[in-house]
């Protein structure tokens, strides 16, 4: 039988956003078993207009002997002209988007449309949810999007709530194939443990060596995220500087003894001037950037350096970076809001195991500690709460929490990790390495390839194509 063709429209699958990561573990994950065609999408895309065949590669990379991928690089996600083009020309069997819900309004407008022919489905985020007394603030503008679409596929326990609740309240059938959890797989073979006998253990000291210098034993904090304002890396460098006067204040000596590597640009428009950030309050200490856009082996390399590895955003989707290096065993401490609760292991105390997606349809979020602060967690993560929970909100998205982290308490936290031996941080973080294989979780690039094949084609099994619209004079 001749394998479906999916068309994906979501950030060009050859560059280094978290969506173009996510979307090339995808289809790699599952060339086997679908054709693939992607609308690639880059601001101001330097291969704009090219269609670009990636079919050989993974021939000859993957050993996938028919394979068939092919990108068209566009400036943007598209636009009605160019679907309907590829509609004719490639004939996919289906749509599948993947980002913000804001970016897709013209594509909801044509939904009736496509799914007289083939069905439209959403890989799909979103960051923030909460309750205030009984007041739900799930995001209602978002009911015509996912109405619109035949498969929402959430990458977060959060996301999969919010999903059925708001289909439900507009009176929408929630079948079990139409909403399905399917969070981002790390690819394991390349995020792991790096020892004497992996082949980039020499790499490992050379950039261990980079980063220590002569101290060994040098306590490395890692933070890797965009400089910008929701991640708040000011807040990161305030929590490092807490945790270093913690370390003086017991009798070390933080500025020998401790570094903060930042894998970010350190002057972003979009975030902060973090170089003029440090020169006014944390001149004491040793911070270190990098913002060399660098291949994945070596980001793996710069996680196996570090002791825990931090993220404070208040709104976060999924947390690409605080996943990936709990894939190398490397302990974590995160802001416990969004998609960063599926890293926590949190343990649900009327069952006696993790949260499912289906948890999250009742609870929303985990993000109060009045109410969760007490949860059993896994041993890899230190999980920080939220100490202020305020209402943002903008003219396309009215409004939304803004989870705050506490800098004095992401210090603390890191600070634990500081004070446990070596090898407890080690043997914690291969705990962690174990959660993200584990099949019930989900969150290795195998796992998330076989959730999405199963996804779609449950999809394809229930497919009903729309009719088309009437006049009917009066």
């Amino acid at each position: 039988m001749a394998k479906k063709k999916i068309l994906l429209l979501s950030d060009d699958m050859r560059l280094t956003s978290g969506i173009a990561t996510v979307s090339r573990d995808m289809v790699i994950g599952t060339a086997r078993e679908f054709d693939w065609v992607q609308v690639g999408a880059a601001i101001n895309h330097p291969d704009k207009g090219k269609v670009l065949d990636l079919s050989e590669d993974l021939r000859k990379n993957q050993g996938i002997e028919d394979a068939y991928v092919r990108i068209y690089c566009n400036d943007g996600y598209g636009d009605p002209f160019l679907i309907r083009r590829l509609i004719d020309e490639e004939k996919p069997d289906a749509i599948l988007h993947f980002t913000d819900p804001r970016f897709w309004g013209w594509l909801y407008d044509m939904e009736h449309e496509i799914r007289q022919k083939i069905p439209l489905m959403y890989l799909n985020i979103w960051d923030g949810a909460g309750l205030v007394g009984d007041t739900a603030t799930d995001p209602m503008w978002n009911k015509e999007a996912y109405a619109s679409c035949d498969l929402l596929m959430a990458i977060s326990k959060q996301t999969y709530g919010l999903n059925h609740r708001i289909l439900k309240k507009f009176g929408e059938e929630v079948p079990d194939h139409r909403i399905t959890y399917v969070p981002h797989g790390i690819d394991t073979d390349i995020f792991q443990p790096i020892d004497e006998k992996h082949k980039h253990y020499e790499a490992l000291k050379f950039e261990s060596s980079k980063l220590k210098g002569d101290n060994s034993d040098k306590f490395v904090v890692m933070w890797n995220n965009r400089n910008i304002h929701r991640k708040h890396p000011g807040d990161v460098i305030l929590a490092y500087k807490h945790f270093c006067q913690l370390v003086d204040k017991n009798g070390g000596d933080a500025a020998k003894d401790c570094l903060l590597f930042m894998h970010t640009q350190p002057i972003d428009p979009n975030g902060t001037d973090l170089i003029a950030l440090i020169g006014e309050l944390c001149t004491e200490y040793n911070v270190l950037f990098d913002d060399k856009v660098i291949p994945s082996e070596r980001l793996n390399v710069l996680y196996n350096c570090a002791d825990v590895v931090v993220n404070m955003a208040s709104n976060e989707g999924f947390g690409l970076g605080t996943a990936e290096a709990i894939s190398a065993g490397v302990p974590i401490v995160v802001n416990v809001t969004g998609g960063l609760q599926d890293q926590c292991g949190f343990i649900n105390p009327e069952t006696n195991d993790y949260f499912t997606a289906d948890d999250y349809v009742k609870i929303h979020t985990l993000h109060r500690k009045d109410i969760w602060g007490d949860l059993k967690h896994g041993e890899w993560v230190k999980p920080v709460w939220p100490s202020n929970i305020s209402l943002q909100g903008s003219v396309p998205t009215p409004y939304i929490f803004d989870d705050r982290a506490d800098f004095r308490d992401i210090g603390q936290s890191i600070y634990e990790w500081y004070m446990m031996s070596k090898d407890d941080r080690k043997s914690a973080g291969l705990k962690g390495r174990g959660y993200i294989l584990n099949e019930n979780v989900g969150m290795s690039r195998n796992n998330m390839s076989q959730r999405v094949i199963k996804s779609i084609n449950d999809t394809f099994d229930n497919f009903t194509k729309r009719k088309r619209f009437g006049l009917h004079l009066a």
